[in-house]
């Protein structure tokens, strides 16, 4: 198996773990956004920290490469903020829509920062990704211009710079599960301030849902760090909007959410570029081998 393949089985694993946490995050209900992000970064911080220990990784990582993880961190922490806020107020799907911007994001930060080069195909597959993106939107197209929808996008635009980021990481060395557990941490410190002075009384159902919360993010923030390991984001950006489609699938089947005949197209528009572009990316690797 490739490099490249185990990217993109990589994307697609963290693509479903990410439509299952938008899931358990809409199920545990009127809890505020800050305190759902702390107990979904608590979780993947302890499952991040027994790895470390497990594998004896230290604690630290290269004064040239710090600034990158924190910057992975920092930004990852304003996607994940902007993203929950995103699906307690709109529908997992269009929420994971939004934030699924990020790859559009990835590449462009991409270009500037890692000086990785995308090829004129690459663009055209992933413009039509996100009109597919657009098509889901449709039932609900009014939120476009609401303010969740905006933070969203926000969202969107930091988790395109945190894997970007993250990719130059991996790239000096430093090992995912550090990078997870930094992360976590980090988000973790953040959001307590909050909790501890705007604390709001959980049921039991609500702490499982949360715990799940934290399950599905932490499968899912392995899975990416492994798939931006592995290849460029310009490889990989297209497959990571099949967390659209895995969203709609669980919104349907959970949640009672109906899709039309525009989130059939947005889902056949957003299947086909993926397709292509692994067509063409594997012709070109075979015509340079």
């Amino acid at each position: 198996m490739s490099e490249k393949t185990k990217g993109i089985l990589c994307i697609i694993f963290s693509a479903l773990s990410f439509a299952f946490m938008s899931l358990f995050i809409k199920l545990s209900g009127d809890i505020p956004t800050l305190q759902k992000s702390f107990f979904r970064n608590f979780v993947a911080a302890l499952v991040a920290f027994a790895m470390l220990k497990k594998n004896h990784t230290p604690l630290k990582c290269s004064k040239e490469s710090f600034k990158y993880v924190f910057g992975r961190a920092f930004f990852g922490t304003v996607g994940i903020f902007c993203n929950f806020y995103g699906v307690d107020h709109l529908n997992i799907a269009d929420a994971s829509m939004l934030n699924k911007l990020s790859p559009f994001f990835a590449i462009i930060f991409s270009f500037f920062i890692l000086k990785e080069k995308v090829a004129n195909y690459q663009i055209g597959c992933l413009l039509t990704a996100i009109i597919g993106a657009m098509f889901i939107l449709k039932p609900s197209g009014s939120a476009m211009l609401s303010v969740p929808a905006l933070i969203a996008m926000v969202g969107g635009m930091g988790a395109g710079m945190a894997y970007t980021l993250l990719r130059k990481a991996t790239g000096m060395g430093v090992k995912g599960p550090f990078i997870v557990f930094f992360f976590s941490v980090f988000s973790c410190l953040c959001s307590l301030p909050y909790c501890i002075f705007n604390y709001t009384h959980m049921e039991p159902i609500q702490c499982f849902y949360l715990f799940m919360t934290g399950v599905a993010a932490t499968f899912g923030q392995f899975f990416i760090t492994a798939a931006y390991s592995y290849a460029p984001a310009k490889e990989l950006s297209v497959y990571d909007y099949s967390n659209v489609i895995f969203a709609g699938i669980l919104g349907f089947i959970i949640l009672g959410e109906v899709p039309d005949v525009f989130s059939y197209i947005g889902c056949v528009l957003i299947i086909a570029p993926a397709v292509i572009m692994f067509i063409v990316g594997n012709k070109r690797e075979l015509k340079e081998a």
